[in-house]
Order: C-alpha cells, then structure tokens, then sequence
C-alpha cells in the first residue's frame, strides 16, 4: 500500500508539472507568383511573411515567473531548403515575469521589434521601403535581449551581443516605443561596433477609416562604409475596404549624401479568407538613379499566406 502511495504521489506531482508547462508548433507557410521587371514570372517564398517553421514553449515557475524557449527556422516554400543554420532565425531561453522578458542566445535584436511597424504594403515584398537603399543587421547570435513590461503604453527594450562571442562586429540595439488608443510612435538605434549605425523613427494614427503610416530612417558608415550616410523615408496608408479586406498603399524616397534620390510606389491588397489564412496580390514601381548601383525591380505579385 505505501508504495502504491508513494507511486500515485509521483504521477500527481508529475502531472502538476506537465498542467504548467506548455509547448507549441507554430509556422509560416507563404507562396507567391511574380513577375520581376527584366525577369520572367517566378514562384517565391515569404511574399506577405517570411516562411518559417518554429517550437515554442513556458513553464509556469510560480510567483509569477515562467521559463521560455524559442527555436525558429526560415523555410523556402519553392525548393524546402533551410538556411546553413538549423535554427537561423531564433534559438533562445529565457524568463519572463513582472520584471519583463529576459532572453538569451539567437534572437531578433530590439531595433527588429519596431523596424517595420509602419510599413505600408503589409511590410512584405511589395512595401515602398523595399527600394531603400541602407539596412538593418535584426538578429544576432549570443545575445541578450532584455524588455520591459507595459507601463501605460509605454515599452522599451534593449539588447547587446557578449564580445567573447563577437570579439568584432558586436551588435547592440534599444527601442523606445508607445501604443496606446489610436497612436502609435516608435524610436530605434541599432549599431554594429565598426560597421553601420542606424537611427529609426516611425508611427501611426488610426483614423478608423484609414491608418496612417510614416518612417524615417538614417544610418551612418551605411553597409561600414566610413563616413557613408542614407536618409530614407516613407509614408503609407492602410484602408480597410471591408471587414475582410485592406488596401495598403506607399511612397518612399532613398537619398546617400552626395547622391541622387531611389523612389518607389507601392500598393497591396490582403484578403483574409480566415483568420489564419490570407490572398494578397500588389504592384511596386520603382525608380532607381545609376549613381546608386541599382536597376529599377518593378514587381506584380499574387500570393497565398497560411499560417498555423
């Protein structure tokens, strides 16, 4: 009999552990068809979202407290080919309580949690912003990201690589954002140690019967290049057409000191044909200078976005 006690104890207490704990399979799965300008018509992959497979999970340590884990893979719809890293877009563990999160390992910098907020075009492939002409770096190995929690609308996060594992190109980066009612305003920075520093300011107001959208970025020694400068700007609109339907529509300019202006027009549709499973189709004109090094890649795509 005390044995058998002793058994049914362990499975209560196992299956306590296992009521707290929780582990979730989640992806991506993006196609599209486009006609490239100069090019012939191709299917691609992640046109309104990055493809993506991932494994997600929390255990509940009391007190408020729970452990997390992220690990998260980009996919090519076209061939089912992964990156050379396994998990190339997160990998991570960490504790999120009343303090914030804490997160350790592979993992989306902080300046990626509010780079395209404001994007028009769905911030996909057909956003104006894709002419551009500086970047940002978005994910890091061996990192530690740190967020706050939510202080009437008011957030903010800051993340850094640990120089043992970046003894050159340590990557560091903080936001400042809030959201609260119809605002939206977010700020970023994001600097790679003898590589580029990058500045981001954008937001929204939601009218109702339109969202706006605007974003300016500068960055400084852009791609290392010292003393190289871009400014880059956007604005947007998203219109609901519908409860199923939004158009979003934008203009972006790109400007490198001492250079001319690359400019481009986009517009995109999304159809929600649930809430987990979207058509989208859209054009991107563009109207790049050779000064700049670039052909115009005006684009027409359709495309088909499920995710699980």
């Amino acid at each position: 009999m005390k044995k058998s006690l002793i058994a049914l104890s362990v499975l209560a207490v196992s299956g306590a552990a296992m009521a707290q704990s929780s582990v979730t399979v989640y992806g991506v799965a993006d196609v599209y068809v486009a006609k490239v300008k100069g090019q012939s018509a191709a299917a691609g992959s992640g046109g309104l979202a990055t493809s993506r497979l991932g494994f997600k999970g929390s255990e509940d340590l009391g007190g408020g407290l729970a452990a997390t884990f992220n690990f998260e893979q980009k996919l090519n719809l076209g061939n089912g080919a992964t990156n050379a890293k396994t998990f190339d877009r997160q990998a991570n563990v960490g504790l999120k309580g009343g303090f914030g999160t804490l997160k350790i390992g592979r993992n989306w910098d902080a300046m990626d949690d509010i780079f395209g907020a404001s994007n028009s075009g769905f911030d996909s492939a057909l956003s104006a912003n894709a002419i551009w002409l500086n970047s940002y770096v978005g994910a890091a190995d061996a990192q530690l990201y740190y967020a706050t929690p939510d202080f009437g609308g008011f957030t903010a996060a800051v993340s850094t690589q640990l120089s043992g594992n970046a003894p050159t190109g340590k990557l560091t980066a903080f936001n400042v954002a809030y959201a609260k009612g119809p605002v939206a305003v977010n700020l970023g920075y994001e600097k790679v140690n003898g590589g580029q520093k990058g500045t981001m300011l954008n937001g929204s107001y939601d009218l109702g019967a339109a969202k706006l959208l605007a974003s300016y970025y500068t960055t400084k020694d852009t791609d290392g290049k010292v003393g190289a400068k871009v400014n880059s700007y956007q604005l947007g609109v998203d219109v609901p057409l519908g409860s199923a339907v939004v158009l979003s529509a934008g203009y972006a300019s790109s400007k490198p000191n001492g250079g001319d202006a690359d400019s481009g027009f986009g517009v995109a549709v999304g159809y929600n044909l649930s809430k987990r499973t979207t058509v989208y189709g859209g054009v991107r004109a563009e109207s790049r200078k050779a000064s700049n090094g670039q052909k115009d890649g005006d684009i027409y795509a359709v495309g088909l976005k499920h995710s699980f």
